[in-house]
């Protein structure tokens, strides 16, 4: 029955540290999250400043899983360079070490306080002094967990069982360096382990080798949730995180063949704690002293290893060349053919849309969200694109050009979200519930359909020749799009007050469609706003004077 009790006393003290590193990386996403991105993003010129850049963000996140989700998928953005993440990788592992480090002084008197400012900031209601309050409460929970550990495994001194199965242990390091990885990958936190093994090696609970052969687990183990975080990533973002497993697992291996000659050299008086942030500090500024100064043959073994996985004819960016970044009237062009390619897998979309709505076929609407997903990342890569173009090469028109095909590229954008999100979404509504619209009300619905998909036509049209009379005309199709829109909402209510049991079931789904295909056509005519403005077409207010 004791033994029972301190086996419950001590995973009750391992749950309460996991919640409080859970709160206190949820707390820095919330107060600092931007801040610590936008400093990761623009600190990663060098393997110095990368390296450097992992650290001091992995102090305040605590959390080398986070820190390695956050860079994978900069990575996958082409925001940071694969070499460059190593290093960043590199620099938060040492970060880990330096937090275990800290966490290991005696400063547990220190948890009430923490705890009772996190709940006073915390009780503010701005996002920020959340953040905060969560924060505080999270180190007030790991360090009292800590003091909760240590008086949890005092016990285990007196008990032959324990002291059993850890000479076991030690008798089989592989075991051991398993057993402690599947802890930290079971708990996303190598940090959590190390103290739990800390708290272990202070009880006396375990030897010199056993211990350093847990903290190498440890580390292993806290490499493999990002593998599995970042599988849907694409292949950039998942060598990224393979790369920082291969690197402690080859840590692993090493310390598992020279741990019985490192304990041989200790002093028999050594303190167990001490040893093991010691070791785990010394373990990961080991790797970065080893690595670093590789990281790029590394990265380019890893590209040749995992080779990017070819994208199929229709999927993915096809015109964004990279080779014409340093040319920015040929790289403007290959955006405009991008967006124009956007423009075209809208008119699918809405082709698709208006065929799933006559046919009630399910299928269809889950075609129509694939392509919103193509339209996004296109979309994603455009505006990535445009931004990376060399900027001191451009005058002011290619300046103003490049903002006209963000802007149209983004309206696009949001016309393929309507569509995805709410048009679709009516459609499955309709076809779930088994709902017909009245004749009239399909055929009004259809005529606004073809509507927005000429306009959508026309767009394009102006997009590419900047025509101020084609811009014109699509700007008049606004106001034909809004008295057909209003002349069908006025049929829709005559039809309602005939009492008529087909109008009465879709009425609100009958006006929604007009609002989306009115709001799609709103963002078609941006297109041409621009364009008509510089025309002097344009008037600045549609009110009346006086």
């Amino acid at each position: 029955m004791a033994s029972t009790l301190v086996l419950i006393d001590l995973l009750g003290a391992a749950a309460l540290l996991l919640l409080g590193l859970r709160l206190l990386k949820s707390g820095v996403s919330t107060a600092l999250g931007a801040r610590l991105r936008q400093f990761l993003a623009s600190s990663t010129r060098n393997r110095l400043t990368a390296f450097g850049a992992g650290l001091l963000t992995t102090l305040a996140l605590q959390s080398s899983t986070a820190m390695a989700v956050i860079v994978s998928s900069f990575v996958a953005q082409g925001l940071v360079a694969p070499a460059m993440a190593q290093a960043v990788m590199l620099g938060a592992n040492v970060g880990t070490a330096v937090v275990a480090q800290i966490l290991s002084f005696d400063i547990h008197w220190l948890a009430p306080i923490t705890i009772l400012l996190g709940v006073i900031v915390g009780s503010r209601k701005s996002r920020r002094s959340r953040g905060l309050g969560e924060i505080g409460i999270g180190i007030g929970l790991m360090l009292l967990s800590l003091r909760l550990m240590s008086e949890a495994t005092e016990p285990m001194r007196e008990s032959e069982a324990l002291v059993a199965f850890f000479a076991l242990l030690s008798d089989a390091p592989v075991i051991a360096i398993g057993l402690s990885a599947a802890l930290a990958a079971v708990s996303a936190s190598s940090l959590a382990v190390v103290l739990f093994i800390m708290s272990l090696a202070a009880a006396g609970s375990i030897g010199h080798e056993l211990c350093l052969l847990l903290v190498a687990g440890a580390n292993v183990g806290g490499a493999l949730p990002p593998v599995f975080a970042t599988a849907s990533e694409g292949t950039a973002a998942r060598r990224v995180v393979i790369s920082n497993l291969a690197v402690r697992g080859a840590g692993a291996m090493v310390l598992l063949l020279i741990a019985g000659w490192l304990t041989d050299h200790l002093p028999a008086s050594v303190n167990l704690a001490q040893l093991t942030i010691e070791a785990h500090l010394a373990f990961n500024v080991g790797l970065a002293l080893v690595f670093l100064p590789v990281i790029g043959p590394m990265s380019r073994l890893l590209t040749r290893l995992f080779p990017d996985k070819p994208t199929a004819k229709d999927t993915g960016p096809r015109h964004l060349d990279e080779a014409l970044i340093s040319d920015p009237p040929s790289a403007l062009a290959a955006a405009m053919r991008e967006t124009l390619r956007v423009g075209d897998l809208i008119e699918k979309m809405l082709e698709i849309s208006l065929v799933a709505l006559r046919t009630n076929d399910e299928h269809l609407c889950r075609s129509v969200s694939q392509l919103d997903d193509e339209v996004d990342a296109v979309h994603q890569a455009i505006k990535l694109y445009l931004a990376r173009i060399e900027r001191t090469g451009m005058d002011e028109a290619a300046r103003r050009q490049s903002s006209n095909i963000l802007d149209y590229a983004i309206n696009l954008e949001h016309a393929g979200d309507i569509t995805e999100r709410s048009l679709s979404r009516l459609t499955v509504k309709k076809i779930e519930k088994q709902l017909q619209y009245s004749p009239e009300g399909m055929s009004e619905i259809e005529d606004l359909f073809r509507d927005t998909i000429d306009n959508l036509q026309l767009a394009q049209r102006v997009f590419i020749n900047r025509d101020a009379q084609i811009a014109r005309r699509l700007m008049e199709g606004k106001v034909t799009i809004r008295r057909k829109e209003r002349a069908s909402v006025e049929r829709h209510m005559s039809r309602l007050q005939d009492q008529r049991p087909d109008t009465l079931q879709t009425t609100s789904l009958h006006v929604d469609v007009l609002r989306d295909l009115k709001r799609i056509n709103g963002h078609l005519m941006s297109v041409a706003a621009p364009i008509l403005e510089e025309a002097g077409m344009l008037r600045a207010s549609r009110l009346r004077k006086g």
